[in-house]
């Protein structure tokens, strides 16, 4: 009731013309989402969010997987490096943003010092003023952030398959790789799976790392569908039209997640 409430109030207030303050009786029917969809701000913004979903699987799920493999291993120091990789997770999201934001600062910012010391003076940037540069400057603080996260449920995914599989591999003299290729990998697929749809998820709906560093500026450059939902909503004050956006905020989740379960499926019926 919690969760599907709120839906069927946002699908409804999407229908209307509203400012939040007065009556909603100005009904409109599907006029907002007609406006969305002509809106070359919702599909600049749906443009950054598929780049972050993309970037997302691409920077998060190896390190992690690599990470988990490495750190339920016979390692010397497994339980430093592990708090010491999952210790971003820990930090506010806030926070978080607020020490990148000096990290990227262009005058005495820590990236440009660094490569004005080491002698490349001509790749420093202003890296979160550049409109071409800032997603990718913040999506590598997103990752940053949630490699530790993934790598904690590999990590468990890992712990729960049965020794007596991997002494078996041993015996039969399997190299580690093997070992990894053979049983690792095929009895983690379910939660590999589970981890990419996490991402997707929560890449979509991403807000307040964005919100903090960017507010989705240069020039739209980092607007997201949820900061622009958010702008049009408490600072325009058009409920009806907010509503709307987190209306296809929610559609698009549910499509890219369901698309990608019902494709890994397909792959897995293949093999």
């Amino acid at each position: 009731m919690l969760v599907v409430f709120p839906i069927f109030q946002s699908a409804r207030y999407s229908l209307y013309r509203w400012d939040g303050l007065g009556p909603i009786t100005r009904f409109i029917g599907l006029e907002n989402y007609k406006e969305i969809f002509q809106d070359p701000i919702f599909w600049k913004s749906l443009k950054n969010n598929l780049i972050v979903v993309f970037f997302s699987l691409a920077t998060q799920m190896p390190p992690a997987l690599f990470l988990a493999i490495i750190l339920t291993g016979r390692i010397r120091g497994k339980s430093f490096l592990r708090t010491v990789y999952f210790a971003p997770q820990i930090v506010s999201t806030v926070a978080a943003s607020y020490l990148f934001y000096y990290v990227y600062e262009p005058t005495f910012g820590l990236l440009n010092n660094l490569l004005k010391g080491i002698g490349l003076d001509s790749l420093t940037r202003g890296w979160l003023g550049d409109p071409s540069l800032a997603l990718y400057a913040v999506m590598v603080v997103i990752s940053w952030k949630y490699i530790g996260f993934y790598m904690v449920l590999f990590m468990a995914a890992i712990e729960g398959i049965p020794n007596e599989l991997f002494e078996a591999a041993r015996i039969d003299g399997c190299s580690s790789f093997q070992v990894i290729r053979k049983i690792t990998l095929p009895l983690l697929s379910g939660t590999i799976k589970t981890a990419c749809i996490l991402s997707i998820v929560g890449s979509i709906k991403y807000f307040d790392l964005i919100w903090v560093m960017t507010s989705g500026g240069p020039a739209h450059s980092t607007e997201l569908i949820a900061t622009y939902m958010y702008k049009k909503t408490f600072l325009s004050w058009e409920m009806g039209y907010g509503a709307a956006l987190a209306f296809v905020l929610f559609a698009i989740a549910i499509l890219l997640s369901v698309g990608f379960s019902r494709l890994t499926n397909k792959k897995a019926e293949g093999r």
